[in-house]
Order: structure tokens, then C-alpha cells, then sequence
């Protein structure tokens, strides 16, 4: 009986322990800043959540303000997402925009259809949430902006380039280094063959001369 108790218990803390390495990890990546000409494109904001079994709500707020001199110029306020229902609102990118985020609203971003150029400026995420502890709520709120460049064509990728170099690089010395070996194994089987042929030559040809050469015995 206490072995079966015991097998129980073990299987219950190895399923607790699954469970909890299955649970999504959160990473709070910054935003990409440029954007291509005619292209979807996802406006990261990522909250993470400290305490998953705590109950939240969240709102969610995006915020636009285009690139210009003027100081004055205001906010636009392109999107929100309140009770779990997200709203594209009435403004310069109705229409254009879909909710990209998590089921555990851990990612709150959203996505441009396409993307033109106008859509350049600065984006703000604003999250609030509220916690809920028994009968007391606590709510914090965090802002996260960025300046989004839009351009005609996709950005070359330096890592990528010296990534590719990299690789030919590679790829020729691997080459050379498989003809030399190649190379180093014909002559060493080369050499072993005319080895081989000399010592059957020197077998062949040693009765032949004893017999054209006999040995003469020695007078008393």
C-alpha cells in the first residue's frame, strides 16, 4: 500500500512538473523600426505577466502621431482592444489593421495590412491591467513607443550578408580539403599496388633464376 501511495505521488509531481515547463514563456523583444512599402507589417508590444493565476484585465490602447516639425501635432488613436474585443477605429489606417496578439495577452500587437507611406511616425502602446485580489484590485499601466521608418524596398541584412560570405567560404575549403584527401588516397593505394606487384614479381622470379644458376657443391 505504501508503494502504491508512493508511485501516485511521483506521478503527480511529474505531471505538476510538465505542466509547468509547458506553460508559454514570455520575452519581451523590441520592436522591429522599419517597415516596406506595400508590405504587412506587425507592431510589436509585449507585456509579460508576472502572475499568471492572478486575475487581469487588460486594455490595450495604440496610439499614432506622424513625423513633423510641429510640436503641437496630437495623438491619433488608431486602435484599442477592451473585454477580450478588439476595435479598429475611424482614422488613417481604417481598415488596415488586425489584432495580432496572444490568447494570454502577453503580445498586444497588431499588424498594418498594407503599409504605405504615411504610415511612417511614431506608435504608442499603452497597457493597462487590473489584478484582482480577492475583494482588492491593484492596476498598473505601462507606455512603450517606437519610430517606425517605411521604405521601398527590404533592408539588406549585414549578418545575413556576411552570414552567406561566410558560407561560400566554407564551402570551398571543404572542396579543397576533399581533393587533397582524394588526392592522398590514390597515391597511397598507388604506392601499395606497386609494392604489392614487386614482391609478387621478386616471388615469380627467384625459381627461375636458381634453376638457370644451380649451386655447385664444394669439392673435398
Amino acid at each position: 500500500m505504501v508503494t502504491q501511495n508512493r508511485a501516485h505521488l511521483q506521478t503527480l509531481v511529474l505531471v505538476v512538473f510538465v505542466v509547468h515547463l509547458s506553460q508559454p514563456v514570455c520575452v519581451d523583444s523590441p520592436p522591429e523600426t522599419e517597415a516596406v512599402l506595400g508590405q504587412p507589417k506587425q507592431l510589436i508590444c509585449v507585456s509579460c505577466l508576472r502572475r499568471e493565476e492572478v486575475k487581469t484585465k487588460t486594455r490595450v490602447d495604440w496610439y499614432y502621431m506622424p513625423k513633423t516639425n510641429n510640436s503641437q501635432v496630437t495623438k491619433i488613436h488608431i486602435y484599442k482592444y477592451v473585454d477580450r474585443t478588439p476595435t479598429d477605429l475611424s482614422g488613417p489606417f481604417k481598415g488596415r489593421l488586425t489584432w495580432n496578439g496572444s490568447q494570454d495577452l502577453q503580445d498586444l500587437s497588431i499588424e498594418i495590412i498594407n503599409v504605405t507611406y504615411n504610415d511612417g511616425g511614431i506608435y504608442e502602446c499603452h497597457v493597462l491591467r487590473e489584478y484582482e485580489f480577492g475583494i482588492y484590485t491593484h492596476s498598473t499601466s505601462i507606455i512603450k513607443n517606437f519610430t517606425l521608418n517605411v521604405k521601398e524596398k527590404v533592408p539588406k541584412d549585414a549578418t545575413a550578408f556576411y552570414s552567406e560570405i561566410m558560407m561560400y567560404v566554407l564551402l570551398v575549403f571543404l572542396t579543397f580539403w576533399l581533393l587533397v584527401e582524394m588526392v592522398y588516397c590514390y597515391r597511397k593505394i598507388s604506392k601499395s599496388d606497386e609494392q604489392a606487384q614487386d614482391t609478387m614479381t621478386n616471388h615469380l622470379t627467384t625459381p627461375s633464376e636458381q634453376k638457370d644458376n644451380p649451386t655447385t657443391p664444394v669439392s673435398q
